[in-house]
């Protein structure tokens, strides 16, 4: 009875996170790619998105290694990319403070796309259950993707130029589409003229949190109301 009511929840899991997995093998693929053509062996891969599980951190990562940057700079720059969770996470709360021995994973693996499932999941018996294997499943296809990626970029001679790009691509997507519902364009041209200018004026090792802390202070005064007033 027990098996059966689990088998029930991961086809009806796997069912719900299909839009996931054609997104997470992609960009997966992408990045395992990227990693191997930065110089680092496939497994590294496997260990970052079993234990970081940060698909635009794992990015940034690879850069920053690349660059030679210190611990503390790049713990730094992951925690104002990722600062992000630490809004819709605290939605996530209550829902995951009833999922028992499930709460701590499902804290652990609430990326932007599980999130998005999560928070809009219907109402079942199974809920915590089901959060878990929605969770699980959305890393696993993350892991698949960058293993593939990686494995194919160390056995197989691939050109990736502009594969770097994918991630880049992605995120500018999602601007547009914020642009779009917040109507508060200003703030993103601000930010964007902000990251070209640090790129010039910065070393390359200082453009990239120099340009997230001055994004970062230009919007909470715009937001404060006290420049880029659109009502």
């Amino acid at each position: 009875m027990v098996k059966g009511c689990f088998i029930n929840s991961l086809k009806d899991a796997l069912t719900y996170s299909v839009p996931v997995l054609l997104g997470y093998l992609a960009i997966g693929i992408a990045f395992g790619l990227l990693l191997v053509d930065a110089g680092y062996p496939w497994w590294l891969a496997l260990v970052m998105s079993l234990v970081m599980y940060a698909g635009a951190g794992q990015f940034i990562a690879v850069g920053l290694f690349a660059a030679g940057a210190g611990l503390a700079e790049a713990a730094l720059v992951q925690l104002v990319v990722n600062a992000r969770h630490l809004a819709y996470g605290l939605s996530m709360l209550k829902r995951f403070n009833r999922a028992g021995p499930f709460k701590y994973y499902l804290i652990f693996a609430l990326s932007d796309e599980t999130f998005a499932l999560l928070s809009s999941l219907p109402d079942r018996e199974d809920r915590s259950r089901f959060m878990f294997l929605v969770a699980l499943l959305d890393q696993g296809y993350w892991v698949i993707g960058t293993v593939i990626g990686a494995v194919a970029g160390s056995l197989l001679p691939f050109n990736i130029e502009g594969i770097g790009f994918a991630l880049t691509a992605l995120f500018v997507v999602l601007m547009i589409e914020q642009i779009l519902r917040v109507r508060k364009a200003r703030i993103f041209i601000i930010a964007a003229l902000t990251a070209i200018l640090t790129v010039f004026v910065l070393p390359a090792r200082l453009s990239l949190l120099s340009a997230m802390v001055i994004a970062l202070i230009t919007v909470q005064t715009a937001f404060s109301g006290h420049f880029f007033n659109e009502e």
